[in-house]
């Protein structure tokens, strides 16, 4: 194609390979900083950590001793830099802003420089910040970010894996919240949190449930909020379940849920393990920061 291609968002083309891929926005002469992640894998990526996880990028959504399928369904580009030669899509209503094509990119990063990994921790690109890989756990970095334990053979299914705890990130536009505080973040994640780490085949569905905390947290220097419960099952291990919502350091507009879960089992980390990762997250290298915070 010539550089007189239609405005719209496409695969980027300095896409190195590393995580899924993101599409950048071509202004009709040439590419911009503006990146996404792209609305159909945020909505077909499918993780399952506790009895199954919906997730929307890389390793990020739920988790909790449950199923740990992760499907490759991202799409894949060359590195050429030249023009876009498919149909123009819909121009972000803001530059950067989350949700910014209709509502229905959820999870743009802003206009600023990449975050960077680093030993030590798993970076979520798409949110800004980087988690910390606790001893002998396993970290994976990308749109998204998760740690987790070892796997074992579920407890209803032994042909799948799952994981004695965890901890992902997205951003919050990703699993289709649009509230617009922390709190009403996190209130409104737990539930399915707790419903798509513990509720399916795997665990036989939740029987009851103890909320252990409701309360404001200061995460990444920013104000947040979480809520814990204790969750009991029909099958398998009962468990913890915590949603965490706070600004991205590099965008206050942006909400960032943490959903995290662990076993309740003499094998599976205790909850002061995941307070000493929710205490150790941190913006990531390389991103930049906004002023601003929400409660």
């Amino acid at each position: 194609m010539t550089q007189t291609s239609p405005p719209g968002w496409h695969p980027d083309p300095g896409y190195t390979g590393f995580g899924p891929i993101q599409e950048r926005w071509w202004d009709g002469t040439q590419w911009t900083d503006q990146l996404r992640v792209p609305p159909a894998a945020l909505r077909s990526r499918r993780i399952r950590i506790g009895a199954g996880i919906t997730a929307a990028v890389v390793v990020l959504a739920a988790i909790g001793g449950g199923v740990y399928l992760l499907s490759d369904d991202s799409g894949t580009t060359g590195n050429s830099a030249t023009a876009p030669s498919s149909s123009p899509s819909p121009a972000p209503s803001r530059p950067g802003a989350p949700g910014g094509s209709g509502g229905d990119g959820g999870g743009e990063t802003p206009e600023q420089q990449q975050p960077q990994t680093e030993d030590g921790y798993a970076t979520d690109m798409a949110s800004g910040i980087s988690i910390p890989v606790p001893d002998g756990w396993t970290g994976e970095s990308g749109m998204g970010a998760g740690v987790t334990t070892g796997t074992y053979a579920c407890p209803g299914d032994s042909g799948e894996k799952c994981v004695r705890g965890g901890v992902f990130s997205v951003p919050a536009a990703a699993l289709k919240l649009t509230t617009k505080t922390a709190k009403a973040t996190a209130e409104k994640d737990i539930a399915t949190n707790a419903e798509e780490s513990y509720g399916e085949k795997i665990y036989g569905g939740i029987t009851s449930h103890e909320q252990l905390k409701s309360e404001a947290v200061t995460v990444a220097g920013r104000q947040g909020y979480r809520v814990r419960w204790k969750v009991v099952t029909k099958n398998g291990d009962d468990g913890y379940v915590e949603s965490l919502a706070f600004p991205s350091p590099q965008a206050a507009d942006m909400l960032i849920v943490v959903r995290s879960g662990f076993d309740i089992n003499p094998k599976a980390p205790g909850l002061s393990v995941l307070d000493d990762i929710t205490k150790g997250i941190k913006a990531a290298s390389g991103a930049g920061s906004g002023p601003g915070t929400n409660a």
